[in-house]
């Protein structure tokens, strides 16, 4: 190609690379708040690029799952092997109102309990809730040796694990149908459910570190502000003040002081 005949080369580059922009000026942050069955309501925050045009903010934030540790939901480090899943349901300025989504146990805390010469049992079930969510519960128990037992392992027969998995299921419908989802959540984190279900099948087979290890929200009910923020109002009573005592009620009078006798 003959020099000077194609201007276009010719021409110099000046303004045509863009400016570089920071990113983050086009985001704004949203605070993360938990339900009020846990301690700590304000969990983090969240970051998304601002409103333009059609493309609104809030409804990019509405179904993200945020996993949290329970230790710091309820500020004690015993609750530190569990994690809660929980999904954004609605935004209110620049809150984030969060829902149930779903509960596991660590990794570690899970490898800290499969140890060699025992047997392991787990149990799957799925329950309806008065509310109308549907939860899948797994429980996870392993045998243990007998007091005074001389063998090395401690293995349960089939039938003796096919007998502790029907209590495992047994307890997690009865758990998960006889109310709504804020008392299964209330009771799974509070009540050690795994100790009844050990009780219950002591009997069959002595069983160990018995834990509802993992739980699922397969399917939620309609969307509906009132029953969502019905998680985001505290439980605790008013304070009335302490009970007065009723006029009409006859005083005790003093002898010599104007009394009737």
């Amino acid at each position: 190609m003959a020099v000077g005949k194609n201007k276009r080369l010719m021409k110099s580059k000046k303004g045509s690379r863009k400016k570089a922009i920071d990113p983050f000026l086009k985001k704004e942050w949203y605070k993360l708040i938990a339900p009020t069955i846990f301690n700590k309501t304000e969990c983090g925050k969240t970051i998304i690029t601002k409103t333009q045009g059609q493309k609104i903010a809030s409804d990019g934030l509405k179904g993200r799952i945020v996993e949290v540790s329970l230790a710091d939901l309820q500020d004690n480090e015993e609750f530190a092997y569990r994690k809660i899943k929980l999904c954004v349901e609605d935004v209110q300025g620049f809150n984030c109102l969060l829902n149930f989504h779903g509960m596991d146990m660590t990794r570690d805390k899970v490898c800290s309990l499969i140890k060699k010469k025992q047997s392991i049992i787990e149990a799957s079930v799925d329950c309806r809730t008065t509310d109308g969510y549907i939860v899948r519960m797994f429980c996870i128990a392993f045998t243990k040796k007998q007091e005074g037992q001389n063998k090395v392992t401690c293995y349960a027969k089939s039938a003796q694990s096919r007998a502790i998995r029907a209590k495992m299921v047994q307890h997690m419908s009865e758990l998960g149908s006889k109310g709504d989802l804020k008392t299964l959540v209330k009771e799974l984190i509070a009540k050690p459910i795994g100790e009844q279900i050990e009780k219950d099948a002591n009997f069959i087979f002595p069983i160990k570190d018995c834990y509802i290890r993992k739980v699922k929200v397969l399917k939620k009910p309609k969307f509906d502000v009132t029953s969502l923020m019905e998680w985001h109002t505290s439980d605790a009573k008013a304070d009335t003040g302490a009970a007065v005592k009723p006029e009409g009620e006859a005083e005790e009078v003093v002898a010599g002081s104007g009394g009737r006798y």
